[in-house]
């Protein structure tokens, strides 16, 4: 489980009013060998709760690439730790190229990534490489702390939102897509921060929690909202019209992977949906990024590359199942079973919740099994994200404030860019599609 010794990594510690941005989706730890890099292994989420320790460029990448880090600020702030940890191997030009080239090839939508490895890159590249390995920890920390800090302030402005709207005599019914909670993020969440400061202020609220297919990302949701004790009801993707159109929604509240200059939103596959309804029915739609979200060389939507993914997320789909194959029958069970056996502490088992997840085959198990419902050779379109036209949005919720999604708004809170992300001077992602 999660080290409980550690306030910032303490996830699923109970909420307290008092204190309720105490915790970090990422830390450091430092032993024998060194500091490493660590978070939660979303792919386990929500049926189990797995540290993950980074300690080479390697796996650093292959956890954005695979999604066990998810969320466009996390991807951006591990892609600076994977810098930092390619450093500790060799610090050489060569070796920054290298690493900055292969993390970006990771994901190519969130801006965050870029981001962070520009900036990176423009810190590391003055210094001599013997200074670089050093910088390049300080300053993926920094980045890091940067990250709560604005994800914090999204909150607070948020909540000035979300006073106005609550009705009087019954409780604020929010809407969300796929996760932009503190999971997605470093702390606090951006979609979710202002959720959880409107908690913390006493509001009474619930939120209705799209499963976000095929990932269903929603899970994810679900569960951290369930560790802050927010009262929380998930419902399927196709359900959301109909519950915005009865009224049963006062505002659908979700995050951004790139926000384009012209206001233009890239936010998980079925946001467009959710703000088209959202239109139709006359309810606020609301988008929570920092900066680094904002892509000021981007002119609009059309211009965001949308990454498509493997098509067995939609050819399969995941889950638990009691894992009660006999002992000799290990490599193909009746139940389904993946068989996929992790050495992990505290990995959650279906039948026993808490203990260490020792099923029939005598081996620690994750309790997951994969079911398909498409053939393998079935034509599957798997786009990760959409893109929601400025129009649809209401309102741009940043660390700086709030602004309508336009050039001029996103201009009025960013008319000092030179220490803006993602301006026009900054390196292009070389998968940016041109106008």
């Amino acid at each position: 489980m999660i080290r409980k010794d550690r306030k910032d990594s303490a996830l699923n510690a109970p909420h307290s009013a008092e204190a309720p941005y105490t915790q970090r989706t990422l830390w450091t730890e430092t032993d024998r060998d060194g500091e490493h890099v660590c978070t939660l292994d979303q792919t386990m989420l929500p049926h189990a709760v797995r540290t993950l320790r980074l300690s080479t460029l390697d796996e650093a990448a292959h956890a954005i690439r695979t999604m066990q880090v998810r969320g466009a600020p996390l991807i951006g702030v591990t892609a600076a730790y994977g810098v930092a940890l390619a450093m500790r191997q060799d610090a050489g030009d060569a070796a920054l190229e290298a690493a900055v080239a292969r993390l970006a090839a990771t994901r190519p939508t969130a801006v965050n990534l870029a981001w962070a490895l520009a900036r990176m890159r423009k810190r590391l590249t003055p210094l001599h490489p013997a200074q670089r390995a050093d910088a390049a920890w300080r300053e993926a920390a920094a980045i890091a702390d940067e990250d709560a800090a604005q994800c914090r302030r999204i909150g607070a402005h948020g909540l000035t939102l979300l006073r106005a709207l609550t009705p009087a005599g019954r409780r604020l019914n929010l809407m969300t897509h796929c996760n932009a909670g503190a999971l997605a993020t470093v702390a606090h969440g951006t979609a979710l921060a202002p959720i959880y400061a409107a908690q913390a202020a006493g509001i009474d609220l619930h939120v209705w929690v799209s499963e976000t297919r095929p990932r269903n990302q929603g899970l994810l949701t679900a569960w951290e909202l369930k560790q802050r004790g927010v009262p929380h009801t998930v419902l399927a993707d196709n359900a959301a019209g109909l519950l915005l159109a009865q009224g049963r929604v006062d505002a659908v509240l979700v995050g951004a992977d790139r926000i384009a200059a012209n206001g233009d939103v890239a936010n998980k596959v079925g946001t467009y949906l959710k703000a088209l309804a959202a239109r139709a029915a006359a309810i606020p739609f609301y988008v929570a990024a920092p900066a680094s979200t904002i892509d000021f060389g981007c002119p609009d939507g059309g211009a965001i590359p949308i990454e498509e993914r493997d098509g067995d997320e939609v050819r399969l789909i995941g889950g638990t199942a009691e894992c009660d194959a006999p002992a000799g029958n290990r490599d193909s069970d009746a139940a389904g079973h993946n068989n996929a056996h992790v050495d992990a502490p505290a990995a959650t088992h279906a039948n026993r919740p808490g203990d260490m997840g020792e099923c029939a085959h005598g081996k620690a198990c994750d309790g997951r099994v994969t079911a398909r419902i498409l053939p393998a050779d079935a034509a599957v379109a798997n786009p990760a994200f959409d893109i929601t036209p400025a129009a649809y949005i209401t309102a741009l919720i940043t660390e700086r404030g709030v602004c309508p999604a336009s050039a001029a708004g996103l201009g009025g809170l960013y008319r000092d860019t030179s220490d803006t992300p993602n301006t026009p001077d900054t390196p292009d992602n070389p998968d940016r599609k041109q106008p």
